[in-house]
């Protein structure tokens, strides 16, 4: 069985803002499998968090988290009784998702990358990269998601003329995906839009940053 080629531009100005229950942040998703609002049932969850204020992370059974500081000086965090700082920009960082976590800001409120799935149905690599690059899309359930984290960033590739766009209507050349792009031209992503593509066979997609672009890839598995 053949999954279903999709290539969508996930626009950072169309997300809204989810408020932590305990007042210390807000999170805004990029992505999640299954789609929906049930933040519980998810088999991965990308989002971008917003931390104001020191506490503790929320716990959820049977995830796997990958951190990335985005912005802000960083974090003193107590991983399951464990100290690990985190206070270098674009460095991932792994760890359980289920065990308790709490948060020291450093200097004042961050903003963090974070990549959430389930160690039993998904394998998820995380990765922050600069320059020229070629991406190929995991075959079958799988999903390449490109999150520009600082500076634009450039992809082009066959797969980007026929995915919907931002309107959910087919891309023509690239215009529905990026208005005010020349037609055939590559897709541009400012900070924190994301590209994601699922599905089929994409080809390859270029990719060129002049900041800071994080690459995830989810795969079946655990």
């Amino acid at each position: 069985m053949t999954s279903e080629r999709e290539v969508r531009v996930l626009r950072a100005a169309d997300r809204t803002a989810e408020a932590w229950k305990n007042g210390g942040g807000v999170t805004r998703q990029i992505a999640a499998r299954p789609e929906g609002p049930d933040a519980a049932g998810f088999a991965w969850r990308v989002s971008l968090a917003e931390v104001a204020a020191d506490g503790p992370f929320s716990a959820f059974p049977g995830v796997d988290r990958t951190l990335t500081l985005a912005e802000g000086a960083g974090m003193d965090l107590t991983v399951d009784g464990v100290r690990r700082l985190v206070d270098e920009r674009y460095v991932p960082q792994r760890f359980a998702g289920d065990v308790p976590t709490g948060c020291r800001l450093i200097a004042g409120p961050v903003v963090n990358f974070n990549v959430m799935y389930r160690r039993d149905a998904v394998r998820a690599e995380v990765s922050v990269v600069r320059g020229d690059l070629a991406l190929t899309v995991p075959p079958g359930a799988g999903a390449l998601l490109v999150v520009a984290l600082a500076g634009p960033v450039l992809l082009d590739g066959p797969g980007l003329a026929e995915g919907p766009g931002l309107s959910g209507e087919p891309c023509l050349s690239g215009e529905a995906c990026v208005p005010g792009d020349p037609p055939g031209g590559p897709v541009r992503l400012g900070t924190y839009d994301a590209l994601l593509a699922t599905g089929g066979e994409q080809g390859v997609l270029h990719l060129g940053a002049e900041g800071r672009a994080a690459v995830v890839r989810f795969t079946p598995g655990g």
